[in-house]
């Protein structure tokens, strides 16, 4: 397995730190120096609420180096199990910014390492989340769009290829393509972007050279973007011109495990660094311990220590939950490919606490989505949320709670009554209205529990929630089924209107996902990569460009034009993004829900029949106010309160008065 380097390439030269171009310098003392190949984080702020901060110093044999800092106070040194790394502890409450000597020294062996501190660029307070008047667009970078001079190959990665015939492997997005597209979300609408993880991902392509991690969730350098996306500058300058547009950018992170080329697994800093890592010891990888075993990726050969999660995440809050399913649960590995980190250990939390203000520091994030949230130790990701709250009390983070119950849901919610440990995570996403909506659109709405009757019945429960407009919404994402699924895109246009009227003037947090918009279509069935296909127009050599109206297709352009209309409608609309909401049993297949805010009211109106209906005005009176017109905003078509109205066939309306 091959380390990257990023921060420190030797102990006598320059380090370069990507966002820092003065980097940190060495100079040796004495006999030749004390080996120090790497610190993270790379460079750090003064001016924190905490000002201590964890380095962890790597280099052959380091870990029995004194050490010695110029401008602040060490606080403790942690020798770790491993003798290549070392944990400084540092107290930087009198610390100023620029240069901090930090000296190595063994015996006449000395090295001074000129540490880089910098001046925070506003407050915490300062930097805003993303809020309930966001929209998030969703996409992966590597399929969204190329710039014209993405290199083929970049030297010292692990082998990979570039092909976008093979849904599994790379087809070289980057992050640059996206910046040349930033317009295109401006004329559609969407208020913030979600990118699927963009840190370095050094896995070689395996299985054949089909799998690759095109994916971005299996880190192996966490301070560092993964070069065929770009580099940390190409990051900031992407998220400095998206804020220029109006664009927020949310970073998606994942706690709960590395990737397997991560350094931390050849040379373990400790041993109980990952959960579970005794298969890897080679002693236990004989042949007479090997077994097949079928994962996400195939089958492979394996060590019969491996422990593999269930993927069941509702142990971790079950009352009467055994040991073994909560231990398989938050410490078995997600694949054989993406070691489980051990969050109980405290320096393994510091070390990804930091690196998320990190982030939000050096590259100026609005948002964290943190991937797989249950499957990590709940009371060190409390411990994460609670200091990112303190920190910065108006960014916002959601977490991946998959399940499909809201009264799961609701209990990760920062504050929650349901639970005595307090998460502080402050958004949640709504996979009960993923998983209703999906089912709702394959049936007639009835009098009682299916069709939009099993929307209803989610809502009904949002009396669990501390916050509803802190919940995320989403009709589909990256893990699951297009909403087109495989069929004719046309056929199903009427259903996904629906879906995207609904999701749009709920008391929710939206998320859409890239390509919903020119009806991208695919299902999981084969692979994953049949729902991230690439997003036409965005590579070269495409004959079909969807990131213009000449290049979409009539359909292609008329759901564009609709949900672009909504979408702009909704940007700054305070009836949608403070109005009270109101819902009403499904009435001869008819699901209505209203949002008021003063005497303003809007009305979601959905035919959940195949037969036309007609609305009767009568069951909605109490949300008309004197008012005597209303304006469907899809159509801009008005018409006269009380007057009826003939919905036809899966008809979608949202009228305000």
């Amino acid at each position: 397995m091959k380390k990257t380097f990023l921060l420190l390439m030797t102990a006598t030269g320059m380090a370069l730190s990507s966002c820092n171009p003065t980097g940190a310098d060495f100079k040796d003392e004495g006999n030749g120096g004390v080996e120090v190949t790497r610190i993270d984080p790379t460079d750090w702020y003064v001016g924190m609420k905490d000002p201590t901060v964890q380095l962890m110093a790597y280099g052959k044999d380091i870990r029995d180096a004194e050490v010695s800092v110029q401008g602040a106070k060490i606080d403790s040194l942690v020798r770790l199990d491993s003798p290549n790394y070392l944990l400084l502890y540092l107290d930087l409450s009198q610390a100023k910014a620029g240069e901090l000597p930090i000296a190595f020294k063994r015996g006449d062996d000395k090295t001074i390492v000129r540490y880089q501190l910098k001046e925070r660029e506003m407050k915490g307070e300062e930097r805003q989340g993303f809020t309930n008047a966001d929209v998030l667009y969703m996409l992966m970078p590597d399929r969204f769009a190329q710039s014209e001079d993405h290199p083929t190959q970049i030297d010292g990665l692990n082998d990979y290829v570039e092909n976008r015939a093979e849904p599994s492997l790379r087809h070289g997005g980057d992050l640059e393509g996206i910046r040349q597209h930033l317009d295109y979300f401006n004329d559609l609408g969407v208020t913030a972007l979600w990118f699927t993880p963009v840190l370095e991902n050094n896995s070689p392509d395996s299985y054949g050279g089909k799998v690759s991690t095109y994916h971005g969730y299996a880190t192996t350098d966490y301070y560092r973007v993964d070069p065929r996306f770009g580099t940390n500058d190409d990051y900031r300058r992407l998220i400095d011109d998206a804020h220029q547009h109006g664009l927020k950018v949310v970073m998606d992170m994942i706690f709960n495990h590395s990737g397997f080329e991560h350094p931390w697994v050849s040379d373990m800093p400790s041993k109980d660094w990952f959960n579970n890592p005794e298969w890897l010891d080679p002693a236990n990888q004989t042949e007479e311990h090997m077994i097949e075993q079928r994962n996400m990726d195939g089958v492979t050969r394996i060590s019969n220590l491996y422990r593999q999660t269930s993927y069941k995440l509702t142990p971790v809050l079950d009352p009467y939950a055994s040991e073994i399913d909560k231990a398989e649960t938050t410490d078995g590995w997600f694949v054989p490919t993406m070691p489980d980190l051990n969050q109980r250990n405290p320096h393994v939390i510091r070390y990804l606490i930091q690196n998320s203000e990190w982030w939000i520091e050096t590259v100026g994030i609005d948002g964290i989505r943190m991937d797989t949230y249950p499957y990590a130790d709940r009371t060190a990701m409390s411990q994460w949320m609670k200091v990112l709250d303190e920190e910065y009390p108006n960014f916002n983070t959601v977490g991946e709670t998959w399940v499909t119950e809201p009264a799961y849901t609701a209990a990760w919610q920062k504050g929650s009554r349901l639970e005595s440990d307090n998460s502080y995570l402050k958004t949640v996403m709504d996979f009960s209205f993923f998983d209703k909506l999906n089912q709702a659109r394959y049936e007639e709405t009835d009098g009682w529990w299916h069709g939009f009757n099993r929307l209803y019945n989610s809502f009904v429960y949002d009396y669990l929630y501390e916050d509803p407009s802190h919940v995320m919404a989403f009709i589909e994402n990256h893990d699951t089924d297009r909403f087109l699924g495989d069929g004719h895109a046309g056929q199903d246009k009427s259903a996904l209107k629906q879906a995207l009227a609904l999701l749009l003037t709920v008391q929710r947090i939206p998320q859409l996902y890239y390509g919903t918009e020119v009806l991208m279509n695919g299902t999981k069935a084969q692979t994953d990569g049949n729902v991230r296909k690439d997003f036409p127009g965005g590579f070269k050599g495409d004959k079909h460009n969807c990131f213009t109206a000449n290049g979409r297709t009539a359909d292609e352009q008329e759901m564009f034009q609709w949900l672009s209309t909504l979408l702009h409608w909704r940007q700054g609309n305070e009836t949608i993004i403070r109005g009270y909401q109101t819902q009403f049993c499904p009435w001869k297949g008819v699901y209505v829900v209203a949002r008021r805010w003063h005497r303003n009211c809007v009305m979601t109106i959905l035919n959940g029949t195949n037969q036309p209906t007609e609305l009767d005005w009568s069951r909605y009176k109490e949300l008309i106010d004197g008012q005597t017109e209303a304006q469907d905003i899809l159509t801009g078509q008005h018409y006269t309160i009380g007057q009826p109205i003939t919905l036809e066939p899966r008809a979608t309306m949202v009228l305000e008065f």
